[in-house]
């Protein structure tokens, strides 16, 4: 039979339909009703700060229930070293040999940016974000209200996010971000979590894409008395005795307790993530709502917190060398748990290797797109969160870092290359196998030479130079 052009067009437009709204029951196996997404970031938290990861002194129950009724991911990678850019991967979809924001400085989102939350707004998502920002100030085209943002309430700019109480929030109203009071000393991350609670409540009839971006356990080491009495003996000590006091006249307020601090501040945040996670179950939303808790990258030595503190005291990293500010895996490689009652199977755990770019491509395919915008970096995990399908697996990971030094990393399989520059060259590269030897002690450069050369040239193949001046090689 021979088709007219107009039923042809016809034709074509119900297969491009089709196409587009099949991916949620016909390829991953839900409702069509659109999930919910929380999407819940620490602020420096480490790799084994929390129970799942194998923390045995500090208390994540809510954590630990979350990942026994969800799915725990061994092998999954922040966007960077420190926030603005992890933050950035997260919301471009790129990894920071193609982003715009590769380090920390208060660089702003271009309107041109890829934006996630524009992402879900298109596929018709309430979308709202409560705590910290970071990728644009006031009067710049990163401010939230102009990368896809609904509600907002939080903080801008990073040094704001540095104290734990504040008198004053930026929040989004009537189609502007403005810093308005709040009462003198609140707790910000009390503040978020209700307005996330209020949210959750007043927006259940309509699909939402929430991110709640702690500041916490991050760096100023000031935490309410309720939590900090559970790491104190009856005498008032620190159970994590000897402490050494963070003094006054510093940046970060004084503490007499860093260590008990820190460890309270995880707990806190520990409690917040189960409010959450309570306010779903209240509201007959917990079948619908995929909810991911991660960190922004690996945990901190700030705020009167010494290295032997997060290492040894807590074993903040766990297994893995380094923290914050490096590339090896303690400064990246980040909890990651997901849970969705129905849909992700309880009590299971996944070596799959993925990172903050992924999560555009993951949250667009849930949401009924079946590609994520050109030009980003991801692969979706939808097929690994649901235990459906094949997933796709990234052939490298990619890194790079200016603070102390260019440095760029690289994630083959199990290999994994680090490369060290001085003075905008070069100067060594180390080369590790993170199936034998997670911690990163042994150097075996020397020893595969052409292994070297390869992910070197990886390296080269997977970054494009920085546009803004700050984040190009020195």
């Amino acid at each position: 039979m021979k088709l007219r052009p107009a039923r042809l067009l016809l034709l074509f437009l119900m297969i491009q339909f089709s196409c587009r709204t099949a991916a949620p029951e016909a390829e991953i196996g839900f409702e069509t009703t659109k999930p919910n997404i929380i999407f819940i970031l620490a602020d420096d938290l480490g790799y084994g700060d929390t129970g799942p990861y194998g923390q045995t002194r500090i208390q994540t129950p809510n954590l630990d229930k979350m990942a026994e009724k969800g799915k725990r991911y061994t092998q999954f990678y922040a966007g960077s070293t420190v926030c603005a850019p992890s933050r950035a991967a997260l919301m471009t979809g790129q990894h920071t040999g193609h982003t715009y924001i590769r380090g920390n400085g208060e660089v702003p989102l271009r309107e041109t940016d890829v934006s996630l939350a524009k992402c879900m707004q298109q596929s018709g998502y309430t979308t709202a974000l409560f705590g910290k920002w970071g990728l644009g100030l006031e009067g710049t085209t990163g401010v939230p209200e102009k990368q896809g943002w609904d509600f907002f309430t939080g903080h801008l700019h990073h040094l704001e996010g540095h104290k734990q109480q504040a008198d004053s929030l930026w929040r989004l109203a009537n189609g502007r971000s403005t810093k308005t009071p709040v009462p003198q000393g609140t707790y910000v991350n009390e503040t978020i979590t209700q307005e996330a609670l209020v949210f959750i409540q007043t927006q259940k009839q309509n699909p939402f894409f929430l991110y709640v971006s702690y500041t916490l356990p991050h760096a100023e080491l000031n935490v309410q008395d309720t939590y900090l009495q559970r790491y104190l003996t009856a005498d008032g000590e620190s159970v994590f005795a000897p402490e050494t006091p963070q003094p006054e006249g510093q940046w970060y307020g004084p503490q007499p307790y860093p260590k008990a601090a820190y460890a309270a501040m995880v707990t806190t945040l520990d409690d917040y993530v189960g409010r959450i996670l309570k306010k779903l179950e209240e509201e007959g939303l917990a079948r619908n709502t995929l909810v991911i808790f991660t960190s922004d990258n690996g945990t901190h030595i700030e705020g009167g917190r010494s290295l032997a503190d997060a290492l040894e005291a807590h074993r903040s990293s766990g297994p893995l060398r380094g923290v914050k500010r490096d590339l090896y895996e303690g400064g990246i490689r980040v909890p990651f748990i997901a849970y969705w009652q129905g849909k992700v199977q309880p009590g299971t755990t996944s070596e799959h290797i993925g990172a903050f770019w992924d999560l555009l491509p993951t949250f667009t395919q849930l949401a009924g797109d079946t590609a994520a915008p050109a030009g980003t970096d991801g692969v979706s995990i939808v097929a690994d969160l649901l235990g459906r399908g094949k997933q796709q697996q990234h052939p490298a990971l990619y890194w790079e870092f200016g603070e102390g030094g260019f440095k760029q990393a690289v994630r083959q399989g199990d290999w994994k290359a680090i490369r060290f520059y001085h003075n905008g060259k070069p100067e060594r590269t180390e080369l590790y196998n993170l199936q034998s030897d997670i911690g990163e002690q042994h150097n075996l450069s020397v020893a595969n030479p052409q292994k070297v050369k390869e992910l070197e040239e990886l390296m080269d193949q997977l970054r494009v130079p920085a546009e803004h001046p700050l984040f190009r090689i020195k």
